[in-house]
């Protein structure tokens, strides 16, 4: 699995410490691009933004359910540095122009994928040491598309591989990888959001998450009698997009109940020691201790620039964003709790009866225990 095309040996290209793995294992409006962004700027990470948005565009309707086992073994062949995989679902001639959120991907557009030299000007082409957003139109200008093969050879130079996703459901899908495949090093760290603030940015952003919703919905059909789930089809068909928003996130908050029970209870030993639990909130109000834990849980050292850069994306003028789906400094109070002022109460009430038992667990009061505090 280390050799080259040619058969020689990539001794000298792989990471002379034992390799980790790390999956950051999130869902929609989370705020896990920031949680992603912060592993992207660690001089010491080979970041892949959401690899698997290309299955699920390659493969749509399926559900997500039955999408996880592809999943799985796209991971798996990703960590490994071979990208190869991809070509399934994103064509034959892919290059580094198009994965892996390549326009702000900082092996991609610095040093030595990127060869156009340092400029004071540009965010893009210096070092990799740099921490610092990139500029996607630096980077789209500065940085030719390259072979995959070159993006490969450039990751197993890297001592620690991170995956962020957001189209996985459930973490007993990667069991297999933690448990029958021990050279992984897997780690895996889940971001938890309260759901009403979720729910409130993914009503924002609706219409970009229609496709995504239908896909999580259809998970429900796979049980059941024909009659039921016929009945169910004909839901989602005329349910229209708030029906498709509110039946995903239900979802969603019963994979991570599965998921919380599986950490807590009757899961292996081995994931309560390779996963770290992450809430959304603690992670923007207390950035650098939850950096700390982050990069202690990880092996990665401390980097003095990554600790200002976390504070400063945290402490942005607003919560408001015109490009909601990109990393930006946000105002980390306001987006805690708009959705206390954007929501109705109907709406706060829907959310709350679907996530009732996984915000419980996570400590998010529901309203009416914060009217009673």
């Amino acid at each position: 699995m280390w050799e080259d095309e040619g058969g020689g040996g990539v001794e000298d290209e792989v990471s002379p410490q034992p390799r980790t793995h790390v999956y950051l294992h999130a869902t929609w409006r989370s705020g896990s691009s920031f949680l992603g962004e912060l592993f992207n700027q660690h001089p010491g990470v080979f970041y892949l933004y959401e690899p698997a948005w290309h299955m699920w565009q390659s493969l749509y309707p399926g559900d997500a359910e039955s999408l996880q086992g592809a999943l799985r073994d796209l991971l798996r062949s990703l960590f490994r540095c071979d990208f190869s995989a991809l070509r399934l679902y994103a064509g034959d001639n892919l290059t580094t122009a198009g994965l892996f959120g390549w326009k702000n991907n900082k092996v991609i557009c610095s040093a030595p994928m990127c060869s156009a030299g340092y400029n004071s000007a540009s965010t893009a082409g210096g070092s990799r040491d740099r921490v610092g957003l990139i500029e996607p139109k630096d980077c789209e200008q500065r940085c030719p598309a390259r072979p995959l093969r070159d993006l490969e050879k450039e990751c197993r130079r890297y001592p620690v591989v991170v995956i962020k996703d957001v189209r996985l459901m459930e973490v007993s899908a990667l069991l297999p990888l933690l448990l029958q495949d021990p050279g992984l090093n897997l780690r895996i760290v889940q971001l938890f959001r309260d759901p009403r603030a979720m729910q409130n940015s993914r009503l924002r952003s609706k219409r970009s998450l229609l496709r995504e919703s239908l896909q999580v919905l259809r998970s429900r059909l796979r049980g059941g009698d024909p009659a039921s789930r016929a009945q169910q089809q004909q839901q989602l068909h005329r349910g229209g997009t708030d029906f498709l928003l509110s039946g995903s996130l239900e979802v969603i908050c019963q994979s991570w109940l599965q998921d919380l029970l599986l950490v807590r209870g009757h899961g292996p030993s081995l994931l309560r020691q390779r996963y770290l639990k992450v809430r959304y909130e603690d992670l923007v109000l207390s950035p650098r201790k939850e950096l700390s834990r982050l990069l202690h849980f990880t092996g990665l050292p401390a980097v003095p620039e990554l600790d200002d850069f976390a504070m400063n994306m945290t402490r942005g003028p607003s919560y408001s964003s015109d490009r909601p789906f990109l990393v930006s400094a946000r105002n980390a109070r306001e987006a805690v709790s708009a959705w206390r002022e954007r929501m109705s109460r109907e709406q706060v009430r829907r959310v709350e009866e679907a996530c009732g038992e996984a915000m419980q667990i996570l400590a998010y009061k529901a309203e009416a225990d914060d009217r009673a505090v």
